[in-house]
């Protein structure tokens, strides 16, 4: 009797154990179909972001067909020029009052020097 529930149990464990791995593998492979699926969508989505690059260089390359030379050459004229215009300016407003400083002390002291030498 005890080894006939000996062995149940030993079958219950198993196929409980089979189960679980069972279920396992399936969760497994549920999660690399998804995995599947989403870089599948990636890569469409990437391969649609190509395709609409690709055809917006060649709007512009049929744009620049018909444009002529005199007039492409205008454009990189005005291009360039504008790159030699090109200014950065950057204020250090340290030095800035630093120096207006120096020149209100300079000419208090100035001025109290000629009311010295007039007076």
């Amino acid at each position: 009797m005890q080894a006939k529930t000996a062995q149940a149990n030993k079958k219950a464990l198993a196929d409980k154990k089979a189960a679980a791995d069972k279920k396992a593998a399936a969760d497994k492979k549920a999660a690399a179909d998804k995995k599947a699926a989403a870089d599948k969508k990636a890569a469409a989505e990437k391969k649609a972001l190509a395709d609409k690059k690709a055809q917006a260089e060649k709007k512009s390359q049929a744009r620049k067909k018909v444009n002529s030379p005199t007039q492409v050459n205008s454009q990189q004229k005005r291009d360039s020029r504008t790159e030699l215009l090109t200014v950065s300016v950057s204020l250090n407003t340290g030095k800035i009052v630093s120096i207006a400083s120096i020149g209100i002390l300079a000419s208090a002291i100035l001025v109290s020097a000629m009311v010295f030498i007039a007076g």
